[in-house]
Formats: C-alpha cells, sequence, structure tokens
C-alpha cells in the first residue's frame, strides 16, 4: 500500500477549501528542467516535448516528430499503458516535460509518471463536495505548467497550482460558485506569466467570462465577460434580463499570437439553449471567437458564427492558428471548423471574414452573406411538435481538436453528418438547476449518418479528401512532420491516416471508446504516440 500524504493546501487570495492528498513513492522525484515561458514561447522547436494541451500555442495540435512517418507508421506496438483509477471516460491530453508526463484524471485528479515507462512518481487527489452538480461528464481535459507549477481546472469550479515535482498543492483559487451550476473542465492556458483559463456551466444558465490569474499568487489579474453588461452597447442584443442567464460558457482552451499580443478563445451557447424566444437578439457574445488583449483583458474583436443560436451549437472549438498566403498576400489567420457545420477562415488581426463553406451535412442556412454572417432558412427553429435540422446538437463537429499541418497546408477535423429534431418548452430559470428550454432526439440510427475525418483547405474551404469512421466518432486529431494523421473511433481503435491523401495506413484496436485528442512526445531519441482510451492511458512506439 503506498503512503499518503495530506497536505493542507496554502491559499494565496483563495477561499477555503478542503485538504488534497497526494500519492507518490518514495523518493521518486520526477526529473526536469523549469518551463519557462520562451520555452513555450517556442515549443515547436523541442518537439520532444509536449508542453501544453495544444502542443503549441497557435493550436495547431501538430507534431514536429518524423521518426514515426509514413512509410513505417505500420511498425507501430504498444509500449506501456496506464491504469486510470477512476471507471470514466477519459478526456485528458497529456503534457510531456523532459520525459515527465502529467496526466488529468476523472474527476479532478493528476498524476505524473515516467514518459519512457508508465511508472508513476505521484498522484494529486482534488476533493469534491457531494452537492456537485455537473452537466457533460466527470471530465478534465489537461493541465497546463509554467516553471515547477502545473496548473488546472477542477469540476467544483476552482482553478489550483500544483508542485510539478512533488504533488503538493501550492494554491487553490475559487474562480465561481459550484451552486449556481458553474464548473471548469479544460487545460488553462500559460501567456507570459498568467494563467488563463475558461468557465464551463452554460446549461444552468451562467454568465459565461474568460479569466487571467497571477501563475505565482493565483491572484485575479482581469476577467473578460462573454456576455456585456448593460453598460455595454452590445447589451442591447439580449432581450431584457436575459443576459443574466445567457450561459456563453468558454470550456474549452483557446489559442495566443504573441506578437499581436492577443489571447483568442471560443464561447458557447446562449441559454436557455432551445428557447430563444425569452432573449431575442443576437445575444452577443455567444457563439462567438473573442480576441482579448492579453494585458488588460479588453476586447479586441469578436466574430459571432451563430447569432442567436437555437440550436445549443457552441462555438468552443479549439482555434487554429497559420500564416497562410491567399490570392498572393500573406494573412495571418485563424481556422475554425464550427460546431454549425460551417468551416471559417478569418484574419486573426482584424476578426476579418476570408472563407466559408459547410464541411458537414446542414439545412439551416441558405449560406453565408459577405460578412460571414448565416442567411438563415425559414422554420427551422425548435417548436413544441420539433423541427428537424441538420447539423444535430452534437454539430458537424463538436469540442474535440482539430488540427493542421504546415506541411500539408490542410486543416483536418472530426465530421458529421447528422440531424436531429429540435424541441423548445418554456421553462423558469432556478439557481444550480438545468436551464435549457427544450431538448432534441435523433429521428434515425445513428449509422444512418456518415461520420468522416475530413482534410480542408483553409484557404478555400474545399474539401480535399476524406475518410469515412463509422458510427460518429468524438476523438480530436493529431497530424506530424511524418506525414500523419492519428485519430480514433467509438469501437475502439487508434488509427492513423496518410495526411496527403487520406490512406489508412495502420490501426489497433484499444478496446474502448476514443474520446480525447493523440499527442507525441519523445524520449532518448525515440518517438512514442499517446492516446487515452476510457480509463487508460496507451503509449505506442516503434518495433525495437
Amino acid at each position: 500500500m503506498k503512503p499518503f500524504v495530506t497536505v493542507l493546501a496554502l491559499l494565496i487570495g483563495a477561499a477555503p477549501v478542503l485538504a488534497q492528498e497526494t500519492e507518490s513513492q518514495p523518493g521518486t522525484t520526477p526529473s526536469f528542467s523549469p518551463v519557462t515561458w520562451e520555452r513555450l514561447l517556442n515549443a515547436a522547436d523541442e518537439p520532444h516535448n509536449w508542453l501544453m494541451y495544444s502542443g503549441t500555442l497557435d493550436s495547431q495540435h501538430f507534431s514536429g516528430l518524423d521518426q514515426v512517418h509514413n512509410r513505417n507508421v505500420g511498425d507501430l506496438e504498444l509500449k506501456w499503458a496506464y491504469q486510470i483509477p477512476q471507471l470514466d471516460r477519459a478526456e485528458t491530453v497529456p503534457v510531456v516535460v523532459d520525459g515527465v508526463m502529467f496526466i488529468t484524471e476523472a474527476p479532478s485528479n493528476v498524476v505524473a509518471v515516467d514518459a519512457a515507462t508508465g511508472r508513476q512518481y505521484w498522484r494529486y487527489n482534488h476533493p469534491l463536495p457531494d452537492d456537485l452538480r455537473i452537466c457533460c461528464g466527470r471530465n478534465n481535459r489537461g493541465v497546463a505548467i509554467l516553471g515547477e507549477t502545473l496548473y488546472m481546472s477542477t469540476l467544483d469550479a476552482k482553478l489550483v497550482a500544483i508542485d510539478a515535482r512533488s504533488g503538493n498543492l501550492v494554491w487553490a483559487k475559487e474562480v465561481a460558485d459550484y451552486r449556481a451550476g458553474y464548473s471548469k473542465t479544460a487545460a488553462p492556458l500559460i501567456v507570459k506569466d498568467e494563467v488563463v483559463t475558461g468557465i464551463a456551466g452554460g446549461e444552468y444558465g451562467i454568465r459565461g467570462f474568460i479569466d487571467s490569474y497571477n501563475a505565482e499568487t493565483g491572484e485575479l489579474e482581469w476577467r473578460a465577460d462573454t456576455i456585456p453588461g448593460p453598460d455595454h452597447p452590445d447589451n442591447q442584443s439580449w432581450a431584457g434580463d436575459s443576459w443574466r442567464t445567457g450561459g456563453s460558457a468558454s470550456w474549452i482552451t483557446g489559442a495566443y499570437d504573441p506578437e499581436l499580443d492577443l489571447v483568442y478563445w471560443g464561447t458557447g451557447n446562449p441559454g436557455p439553449d432551445w428557447n430563444g424566444d425569452v432573449r431575442m437578439g443576437d445575444n452577443l457574445y455567444s457563439d462567438s471567437a473573442m480576441a482579448l488583449n492579453h494585458e488588460t483583458g479588453g476586447l479586441e474583436w469578436y466574430f459571432q458564427f451563430t447569432p442567436h443560436d437555437v440550436h445549443d451549437w457552441d462555438a468552443i472549438q479549439v482555434p487554429i492558428l497559420a500564416n497562410l498566403t491567399m490570392e498572393g498576400q500573406e494573412r495571418k489567420v485563424m481556422m475554425w471548423a464550427n460546431r454549425n457545420a460551417f468551416f471559417y477562415t478569418l484574419d486573426r488581426e482584424t476578426g476579418e471574414f476570408l472563407v466559408g463553406k459547410p464541411y458537414a451535412k446542414q439545412t439551416w442556412a441558405e449560406g453565408l452573406d459577405s460578412n460571414g454572417r448565416p442567411i438563415r432558412v425559414p422554420n427551422t427553429f425548435p417548436t413544441a411538435e420539433g423541427t428537424v435540422v441538420s447539423p444535430p446538437v452534437g454539430g458537424g463537429t463538436n469540442w474535440f481538436s482539430p488540427a493542421y499541418s504546415p506541411r500539408t497546408e490542410l486543416f483536418y477535423v472530426q465530421a458529421y453528418d447528422g440531424e436531429d429534431i429540435f424541441y423548445k418548452r418554456d421553462e423558469d430559470y432556478v439557481e444550480g438547476d438545468q436551464f435549457t428550454g427544450g431538448g432534441s432526439s435523433r429521428p434515425g440510427p445513428i449509422d444512418d449518418y456518415q461520420s468522416a475525418i475530413r482534410a480542408i483547405d483553409p484557404k478555400t474551404g474545399n474539401l480535399r479528401w476524406e475518410y469515412e469512421i463509422q458510427p460518429r466518432s468524438t476523438a480530436g486529431i493529431m497530424a506530424t512532420a511524418g506525414d500523419l494523421v492519428f485519430s480514433g473511433s467509438v469501437d475502439g481503435y487508434f488509427y492513423a491516416l496518410d495526411a496527403v491523401s487520406g490512406e489508412a495506413l495502420w490501426h489497433m484496436n484499444v478496446g474502448r471508446n476514443v474520446h480525447s485528442s493523440p499527442m507525441s512526445y519523445a524520449v532518448n531519441g525515440k518517438q512514442f504516440i499517446t492516446i487515452a482510451a476510457g480509463n487508460v492511458v496507451y503509449t505506442f512506439g516503434l518495433r525495437d
């Protein structure tokens, strides 16, 4: 039996929390060099590490390693597996620093292991209250690291700082009141000496925000509301006081451009989800990409994908940044495959709409106008009797990470051509209860609808290739310098495709639903590829 050490929380400017538990192996302190801001800024220059949720600040989910490539990927074999104690759905993307891997576990725990063997160093267990109510799973998707400290979101709406060498709690900050429906599931993003983080709970009538905290002390530096208050002109996009319970959560990790000093973050659906009658207007800044000044948190620009959303099409997809030559001009762009089934390329400096085309089946819009605003098809709103619309509630895609390869200049997304019946109902807001104003159902079996990884040319929005995968997958994607695309399936397959052609090259059955995103790293010159499936973290490498 491993010894348990109970460590009281050192709280700096924080609300009281329960004691933590750290479980460790005696005399096994992980060895790594402190992760400076310079290292994070230049993460692409050390591809043997995976220093943040999306790999790099531009969130391309691309590995620069090429030891495993499209000619030898068939030689991949399982090297080690780590069993997560909780029987739950793992959505973690591990962070790897100098041969040390940090894995988040459901519901709100983190473990440090040897990245070459999977041997545990320590585990931090975060205690949760008994009266916790959450919308969409006991999820935790990853950590951020700065110096020798990890930062993790917790389901009871806290941000915690953990010593990466010992697993001991450094500080804990109450971000919001979990009793009102607030929660946190996403990996934070380090920007300079601050921790940028979002909030979950949009189905509980919360008012969303994006925060930045001092990494050393846990003090709040700024808060950007994702719904403007009554002192702002954009508040008029909400009828009456509906903005107070308007949702617009920010529950997936964003991206950062150091040259522009802009933080990019996506926002969720307005609330109540399906009954828009009580919140007439565009409902800014729900279902939007927000570009925030990192120093102040001020809004530099926004782009709303789905004004007055009544289908729960959150814009919480990971924003991917790249520089592309378009019509002979170098453009700083943001690429976004939205849940509403349209793919967008935006100018990330100004928010200008550049490209917009459907990448999955959609029946709700005739198209996009010159500013990227959807031209709605009449009679597609939810009704008491039900209205069939594509895409479904789960969207043309959802939160799972897309990827971009600077080698192929292609954007890869897990796409779905489905439909749902959307219903609405009258519902009063009660703090702490779900506030959705309706629901949805699937009119037919899931196998009736096509699911595929699709490769999109972001300069035009045109489809380059697709690889069909049935039934619908909820796995993220990683592209690599070995011209490979990795992803997984509901029926337990982890597989690799050729990034140029989409040809299937390798697969292995890992036995459980893959509901996370792959990542890659190297130890002692050997490349590894890691994926979480079910409650197991699997790591693969080439045969010796």
